[in-house]
């Protein structure tokens, strides 16, 4: 189940977290999430302690705070859809900055920002210190049912084959003058998703008939086994255990 490089997203090193299992973190990041998704928006303090918190796992898996912030650029679209709601949001109206806006509409968009962020957050903090190989390895330990493993495993092995695909197949265009410069050009684009579907399912068929030829019979081999502590799992409860005591604050107070 190996992937045979590094993900761009992964940071090598060697701090305390980079050394705990896959499985553990794993467990500790879904926890945090699901905390962080129970947490009462009324409770903006508590988001701010979640943010304090899994900036001090940064610290301590030594990622640069600019490492991060270029990668959560992926919840653009959350962002797009939050400032929405207070526009489109039906319910009682005030006033910000000479614009009229929806209270509830606010309310909602401050919730699905703070905590798409934190999770998102948490997620690059996974990927930043956790090779992809041993995610894998991490969600069988957690006994995920081995289809969606191996369907995983071929998304990681497999995804940057076709971006090179596609990579060549844009050069060939540029190498014959084409640009894709307006919507007369959308043809000759549809075209190459088309010719790179066909490639990546023949691909995929002459790849499943070597594991066939190689006895591959609907499970692949475990190749390495990782194994975790008491110790290990101490370190990564800390996190969500204390995100819980902070959700349960925000429900108290």
């Amino acid at each position: 189940m190996g992937a045979g490089h590094a993900h761009k997203l992964y940071r090598h090193g060697h701090s305390p977290v980079h050394r705990l299992p896959p499985h553990c973190k794993l467990a500790a990041v879904f926890g945090f999430v699901l905390v962080v998704v129970s947490t009462p928006r009324e409770a903006m303090w508590a988001f701010g302690l979640y943010a304090a918190l899994l900036a001090a796992v940064a610290a301590v898996a030594r990622i640069p705070a600019g490492f991060l912030l270029k990668r959560l650029v992926i919840e653009v679209p959350f962002v797009a859809f939050a400032l929405l709601m207070p526009f489109v949001v039906p319910g009682e109206q005030t006033t910000v900055l000479g614009v009229s806006v929806s209270v509830p509409g606010l309310w909602g968009a401050w919730n699905v920002l703070a905590k798409a962020t934190l999770g998102v957050a948490a997620s690059v903090l996974l990927a930043s210190t956790t090779e992809l190989r041993a995610v894998l390895l991490g969600l069988q330990r957690l006994k995920l049912p081995p289809l969606l493993v191996q369907i995983a495993s071929f998304m990681i092995r497999y995804g940057d084959v076709i971006t090179d695909e596609m990579r060549r197949m844009s050069i060939a265009r540029r190498s014959r003058g084409f640009e894709a410069r307006g919507v007369r050009q959308w043809g000759v684009l549809a075209t190459s998703m088309g010719a790179l579907f066909i490639r990546s399912y023949e691909r995929g068929e002459r790849v499943h008939l070597a594991m066939v030829s190689r006895g591959y019979a609907g499970t692949m081999p475990v190749m390495d086994e990782v194994t975790a502590d008491r110790t290990q799992w101490a370190y990564a409860a800390a996190l969500p255990v204390l995100a819980l005591a902070v959700c349960l604050l925000g429900w108290t107070l």
